[in-house]
């Protein structure tokens, strides 16, 4: 198919002249937080593991014995065969966590933005979404097919004014953000936007990936969050009360129609809950984390485990992952169309396990050496 490859083609050499292009780089991971790339290890402030927990000990045990009790595989959908006895365990765990009735696991964080809002609302309804909302959140949105508004982010006021000027005129509307936002670590006015959907009749739905403090706060009816970062495993889950969750587990396609997560995925699931239950401390560590390393490269002071380094031009910022990657360090440049243009950065991530010692010498990396530069 040689117009196939020819369009193929241009397009990557599109994106390599923009800087844009990317490419899959086999990386292993050494335990909490060093990788090995291209023969090399590096201390990484990529990941996303806040906690530390992908390789803790608790979490690889009760893997390797699901395995053992119930095999490497669901079998089927969870509608089907692939519902095992894990998951009844795993969905209690995390509806106490948040404070709901009930709660659905979803087989990744994608899977279930993608298919809850289209459960939820559709055609002749009203969305409206944070205009830095992740990928994922955007692509449920518009499956949905009802009428999407972005409003500027973190901005209240424009929520306000767009429920004002279009709400009426809709049966059902959904207000959609994230709690930490995955590229800027800022958080949302998850009060001032609760209170402006019950004003309004909307629904408040919000995205709590990155976010970990897991206590119930604003008055959120839709709670989505991740075992795959702060649970160092795999998959995605709703919280919600236990209606809405039925209603969820009949009409989101994104459940109904996907193959159960793996026994061993959940079992490291119920074994992260159960060591953060135990140990709440940990859950502190990555924001101090990344509050040291704000003071040290001069930045303003951190409000998540998430800094980004914004550069600007991509080029710039592959040359300041380069510069720490010769220092030792992993920081995966981010380019458009995953941030705004002119906003390319380094994401720095932050874990329970970051020695103190190499966050004070990255930072001092980064005011000397790249933003003194930028």
């Amino acid at each position: 198919m040689p117009s196939l490859d020819d369009f193929a083609r241009q397009k990557l050499s599109t994106l390599e002249q923009a800087h844009l292009r990317r490419t899959l780089v086999p990386t292993g991971r050494l335990g909490d937080l060093y990788v090995e790339r291209n023969g090399r290890r590096l201390l990484s402030f990529s990941c996303n593991d806040y906690l530390g927990l992908a390789h803790h000990p608790a979490l690889k045990a009760a893997a390797i014995a699901a395995i053992e009790r119930h095999g490497v595989g669901a079998g089927a959908s969870r509608l089907v065969t692939g519902d095992h006895p894990l998951y009844g365990e795993l969905e209690l765990s995390l509806a106490r966590l948040k404070g709901t009735d009930a709660a659905c696991v979803f087989g990744s964080g994608y899977l279930a933005n993608a298919g809850i809002t289209p459960a939820l609302v559709g055609r002749g309804d009203l969305i409206l979404i944070d205009e830095l909302a992740q990928s994922s959140l955007w692509t449920g949105a518009r499956l949905s097919r009802a009428e999407v508004l972005a409003f500027r982010h973190n901005d209240a006021g424009h929520v306000a004014g767009l429920l004002k000027q279009h709400r009426a005129s809709h049966p059902r509307a959904l207000i959609v953000t994230e709690s930490v936002f995955s590229m800027d670590g800022d958080c949302a006015p998850l009060a001032k936007l609760a209170r402006l959907a019950s004003g309004a009749d909307a629904w408040l739905m919000v995205d709590d990936a990155h976010d970990l403090d897991f206590a119930a706060g604003a008055d959120v009816p839709l709670r989505i969050g991740t075992l795959s970062k702060a649970f160092g495993g795999y998959g995605g889950y709703l919280c919600a009360s236990q209606p809405v969750i039925d209603l969820v587990r009949n009409r989101a396609r994104t459940l109904v129609y996907s193959t159960g997560l793996p026994p061993a995925t959940v079992a490291a699931a119920i074994a992260a809950l159960d060591l953060i239950e135990r140990e709440p401390g940990r859950l502190k560590l990555p924001l101090a984390k990344a509050r040291l390393f704000t003071r040290a490269a001069g930045l303003p002071e951190a409000t998540s485990a998430i800094v980004p380094v914004v550069i600007g031009q991509a080029a710039a910022a592959l040359a300041a992952s380069k510069l720490l990657d010769a220092e030792g360090y992993l920081a995966v440049a981010i380019r458009p169309p995953t941030v705004p243009e002119g906003t390319a950065r380094l994401r720095l991530s932050f874990s329970a396990a970051h020695p103190d010692a190499e966050i004070e010498r990255l930072g001092d990396i980064v005011r000397t050496r790249i933003l003194r530069n930028a």
